[in-house]
């Protein structure tokens, strides 16, 4: 039998990016992602049972890179609440056909002996989240009371490990962290690592999103013009979600992404996993497909579920951000801390 061949979608879209969620836990309450009035005591997270194995993972990669995946980046909840995620991290490393293996943390548990293990086993970069720099700001957003310098600690440990450069994502909101907008690119400027604003997102039906509260990424880039003469960079590669600038000082660069103000969707190649296994075509999307199902079924053969991935794929149509403004009544989107960023 033939391999597959890279797909694309109803919208001429390839797939590049696979986004695999380890864990629906997470140790923080963040108020634009888990806010505690609803993931607290009580809430019932996922049983490990439900949970995709390392090597039912690995076999996802496995089918997913001849399609054209050649990214993968492990989400969660957080991913290093996932025990011995290293491991995932090196059976993935060995599948032919992916070329890079990224994280996104909140950086609590990133140590400098986890930072090198992550390392050693083929992870080649990471994200850490950091929304502020000062213990009140920040702990109210976290709304657990973690602190800044443990934060700060983790990307250090990244990059000791040489996990660089290590990319640091900032959610802006206004009236709770968008004044310290200057206070973190100062503190980042000339350290090696790239510091990513990122508008606050309509993800998920729990955080309490309103546009109002959303800090475009034009407001954005004119804080930062009004302290240091800054200009666009050319993208890395085609779907890039960032908009690229650097200091004209020599101060490094920063990122901006802006899915609210000025959408990505036609350049949109990532397709995202949950832990249980559905999978998503659009951050923003409601049922996913029942991928586990699958992949449990011993009667079906890789090629089977490799034909049902293309057909997955080749029927997509989303463009949420590009529609956000036209819809007429809210939907049930899948959470934030379900299927990661």
């Amino acid at each position: 039998m033939d391999m597959p061949q890279a797909i694309t979608d109803k919208r001429q879209r390839p797939l590049r990016d696979l986004r695999l969620s380890v864990t629906d836990r997470c140790n923080f309450r963040c108020v634009y992602c888990m806010p505690k009035e609803v993931y607290g005591a009580k809430f019932h997270f996922l049983p490990r049972h439900d949970l995709l194995s390392f090597d039912e993972l690995e076999r996802v990669v496995r089918l997913f890179a001849p399609l054209g995946v050649e990214k993968i980046r492990l989400t969660g909840g957080e991913p290093l609440l996932r025990q011995n995620v290293e491991q995932l991290v090196r059976q993935l490393a060995a599948v032919p056909g992916i070329s890079d293996i990224a994280m996104t943390t909140n950086g609590y548990f990133l140590s400098r002996d986890k930072a090198k293990a992550l390392k050693d086993a083929g992870l080649h970069r990471i994200t850490v989240s950091l929304d502020a720099l000062d213990d009140a700001t920040f702990g109210s957003i976290n709304d657990v009371g973690a602190p800044v310098e443990r934060v700060l600690s983790a990307i250090r440990s990244a990059s000791a490990a040489g996990l660089t450069p290590v990319k640091i994502n900032m959610v802006v909101k206004r009236g709770v962290n968008d004044k310290a907008v200057i206070a973190m690119a100062r503190h980042f400027r000339f350290t090696g690592h790239i510091l990513r604003f990122i508008e606050y997102m309509d993800v998920g039906n729990t955080n309490g999103w309103r546009l109002d509260d959303v800090v475009p990424a034009s407001e954005i880039l004119r804080q930062i013009q009004t302290h240091w003469d800054v200009e666009p960079i050319a993208s890395h590669h085609t779907g890039e979600v960032a908009r690229r600038f650097r200091y004209r000082d020599g101060g490094g660069e920063f990122g901006i992404i802006s899915s609210v103000s000025q959408p990505f969707c036609q350049s949109c190649g990532r397709i995202r996993l949950s832990p249980e296994g559905r999978l998503y075509t659009c951050l923003f999307g409601s049922e996913g497909y029942d991928l586990r199902a699958l992949i449990r079924d011993g009667n079906l053969s890789d090629p089977a579920v490799s034909e049902a991935l293309s057909a997955l794929w080749g029927r997509r149509t989303d463009q949420y951000s590009l529609e956000r403004t036209s819809q007429t009544s809210p939907h049930s989107k899948v959470e934030m801390s379900h299927i990661g960023g």
